[in-house]
């Protein structure tokens, strides 16, 4: 586990999205793993993500108990970095720039509320096609999104599928930077509200999404609290 810590980025938010606004301006590829404890954990019984986790890919720490394990393993990682965060940069700096890009996964009401949302909200980008996460063929999307080659690819069908899904096709992208966002469609479209600002200044957001999903405490549980538990043996 202490060999994937050691690639995660070190610096702050903003170095990193200026990392992203150059990959855009010069056309490069980025494949984004946002690190959390449940990502960790599950490396351990899924050798596909396990080969995703030792592939050169940029590693983002997406959540505080990692922030605080690597630090106790003596690398210094300045700030969590969170998917949700990434994403609404992309789409900022996607409207300012006119890029384009293709969403993909979480429930069709909420892939339809979102594409109206960034229809209003930011009208320059140009939107090359957009799938719910349900479809019967995931490989005939990923072929779509390859053939159209967007500037910015998100996917959300949780993880590890979205990764794994991400990695088989990646290497034949032309360009662009491809992310597994989760569940941050149903934020982005307005479909759920993202914690309040106290809760995330305070390295909280795990505690608001408990006590109002409840039924998230077996995946905390398994994820989180397993993961300390394993760091403070290390």
């Amino acid at each position: 586990m202490q060999e994937y810590l050691k690639k995660l980025f070190t610096k702050d938010k903003d170095k990193y999205f200026k990392l992203l606004e150059n990959d855009l301006k010069q056309q490069h590829k980025r494949f984004i793993i946002t690190v959390n404890p449940e990502t960790l954990m599950l490396s351990e019984s899924n050798p596909e993500l396990q080969k995703i986790l030792m592939g050169n890919n940029s590693f983002v720490p997406d959540g505080i108990a990692v922030v605080k394990a690597a630090r106790k393993m003596g690398i210094n990682v300045a700030e969590r970095i969170t998917g949700i965060d990434i994403a609404e940069y992309l789409l900022k700096l996607a409207n300012e720039k006119k890029y384009s890009i293709y969403l993909f996964g979480a429930k069709e009401e909420v892939i339809e509320s979102l594409v109206d949302k960034i229809k209003k909200e930011y009208p320059n980008i140009k939107i090359l096609g957009y799938s719910n996460g349900y479809v019967a063929n995931r490989d005939q999307v990923m072929q779509d999104i390859i053939q159209k080659s967007p500037d910015i690819c998100m996917v959300a069908l949780g993880i590890p599928h979205q990764e794994i899904l991400i990695s088989q096709y990646f290497n034949q992208a032309p360009k662009g930077i491809y992310i597994g966002v989760g569940g941050s469609f149903d934020v982005l479209s307005g479909t759920k509200k993202r914690a309040p600002k106290i809760f995330i200044k305070l390295n909280l957001e795990w505690l608001y999404r408990i006590v109002t999903e409840p039924k998230r405490l077996k995946r905390f549980w398994n994820s989180n609290v397993k993961f300390m538990f394993k760091i403070k043996k290390k």
